[in-house]
């Protein structure tokens, strides 16, 4: 298996690149192709998914983004053409959030991933990622604060309740918790 490869990139294409190492172009396929530069060098870390009928590369800017990536395709009836577009428009902070706090809904507005599929993540891996984000509870403030605006609330009035709500409950209980302080 490949740690990563290191070369120049040649082509980026909607899902993937072209990377030259040593004039061989290997076509590797990534969540943000276009977060890549043509004619510049990088260092791809990498996921070489083989079947029968496939031997594909996945490659990933950072071994974070790889690491989950490999946490996501260990799930039950979710496989890399499906956790690939998870990691291209989500953070990966905020796909482990919504696994640790149990959020279904940010889960589901993923491609392709339905109620069962997303409960079975959160089943397979709450308890088992580490954010890197130090940041997280203002990351819950943000969701929540967003959630709560989107229901006609002010900005003034929700600053004001959000250090009140438990952010270690998930995100519906946050909002229930919210809406009953807003009220008062």
């Amino acid at each position: 298996m490949f740690e990563y490869l290191k070369g120049k990139i040649e082509t980026v294409e909607s899902n993937y690149i072209v990377l030259d190492n040593n004039g061989i172009g290997y076509k590797i396929y990534t969540a943000s192709p276009y977060s890549f530069n043509e004619g510049e060098e990088y260092k791809v870390y990498i996921y070489n998914h083989i079947r029968e009928d496939e031997n594909t590369l996945f490659g990933f800017k950072s071994v974070g983004d790889r690491d989950l990536f490999l946490r996501l395709i260990d799930v039950k009836g979710l496989g890399p053409k499906m956790a690939l577009p998870m990691l291209a428009t989500g953070s990966t902070d905020g796909i482990i959030d919504a696994i640790e706090r149990e959020n279904i809904l940010y889960l589901k507005k993923f491609p392709k991933i339905g109620d069962k599929v997303a409960r079975q993540i959160i089943l397979d891996l709450k308890g088992k990622l580490v954010s890197n984000n130090e940041n997280n509870k203002d990351i819950i403030n943000e969701e929540l604060a967003l959630a709560l605006t989107s229901l006609g609330y002010k900005n003034a009035d929700i600053k004001k309740i959000l250090p009140k709500v438990d952010n270690t409950l998930s995100i519906e209980n946050q909002i229930k918790e919210a809406l009953k302080l807003l009220l008062k």
